[in-house]
């Protein structure tokens, strides 16, 4: 079995705690640890034992913002229930899009509340 993975993905948002709740309502995942972050920002990660997501907010907004795809087109997730997940996203506010079923599995994809985009996948 391969040892490689990819243990945590650092994305800097306008408000970790916000985008911390989506993760803990979307994929029941906890906060693992938060607090100060260099140059005087705040990071948040959440995730389970195995994964996280570091969510970084800077202290100067203009700091802030990426373009799409510069360097980031999107973050996939495996799950279970892809239409139990669908809801969630939906009950948050958020738009599901992009649905489509084709080897290995079905998705959908949303933007958060950052206009960061997700894709959701499952394989059963």
């Amino acid at each position: 079995m391969p040892t490689t993975f990819i243990e945590h993905v650092n994305l800097t948002v306008t408000s970790p705690a916000r985008t911390a709740r989506l993760m803990q309502h979307l994929f029941g995942w906890h906060v693992r640890w938060q607090g100060a972050a260099r140059d005087g920002g705040m990071s948040i990660h959440v995730g389970d034992a195995r994964v996280y997501l570091a969510l970084y907010a800077p202290p100067v907004e203009a700091e802030r913002r990426y373009p799409k795809g510069q360097p980031l087109n999107h973050v996939g997730f495996v799950v279970d229930d892809l239409d139990a997940v669908e809801a969630k996203v939906a009950a948050a506010g958020l738009k599901p899009f992009g649905h489509d079923d084709y080897e290995p599995g079905r998705r959908f994809y949303f933007f958060d509340f950052d206009g960061i985009e997700f894709e959701i996948v499952s394989y059963r």
